[in-house]
């Protein structure tokens, strides 16, 4: 019941002279309601960069779209070195309101299978940006994290994935995945923790490269 306090919290300013960032649209193959097949979403890049191209990660929002703590996510990504790009699935609808409750209930409205789509769209828009070098990793929380497991599976040219907390991508595609998995969780999260024991088996069954690290006494959503 405890919400948090975003202006608090954030670490890095949209005016940070690290960074620099800008929004961005990009063709979405399902998008819907007022914005066409258009999705939009922040792109962060650092002020110095160490070189012309750099590897890019894709940043997955809850599920409540991209909020100013995903935001900020996507700076500290961009201040670490990569181009960081965190789409927002509330495009389509107009954007994240304003308010967490009212970007979930957006978020609600929207099919999970398109929003996937929009999201590995995303991932190729990276993979082909010029400032990219083609290597393309992918983090996400909550909705987000099963977001990850899932473009594993369907973009089999990612370069990592680290999911938080998300939902287990089904064990019979973990054949699929070719990206090395850096799986985060929440002991206490009892409801999302209990996909990965079969996921985990699939792994080590299908010889794939995964850590998972469990944050005793944390609660989901504890990034």
């Amino acid at each position: 019941t405890l919400l948090p306090r975003y202006a608090t919290a954030l670490q890095l300013a949209e005016d940070d002279s690290r960074i620099v960032g800008s929004r961005i649209t990009y063709a979405s193959p399902e998008g819907a309601g007022k914005q066409g097949k258009q999705m939009g979403g922040y792109l962060v890049r650092p002020a110095k960069p160490k070189s012309a191209r750099l590897p890019a990660v894709v940043v997955v929002h809850e599920n409540r779209g991209l909020n100013p703590h995903i935001a900020d996510v996507a700076r500290r990504t961009a201040a670490a070195g990569f181009l960081a790009f965190a789409p927002d699935a509330l495009y389509p609808l107009g954007g994240y309101p304003g308010t967490d409750d009212e970007g979930r209930a957006m978020q609600s409205t929207r099919n999970g299978a398109e929003m996937l789509e929009d999201f590995i769209a995303a991932v190729k828009l990276m993979q082909s940006h010029p400032d990219c070098t083609g290597k393309v990793g992918i983090v996400g929380f909550c909705f987000g994290g099963g977001v990850c497991n899932n473009v594993a599976v369907r973009v089999p040219t990612l370069a990592a994935s680290a999911p938080y907390y998300g939902s287990a991508a089904k064990p019979e595609d973990v054949a699929k995945i070719n990206a090395p998995l850096l799986i985060t969780l929440a002991g206490l999260d009892e409801r999302v923790n209990a996909t990965y024991p079969s996921y985990e088996a699939a792994l080590k069954a299908a010889d794939k490269a995964y850590t998972i690290y469990t944050y005793e006494g944390c609660q989901h959503g504890f990034h």
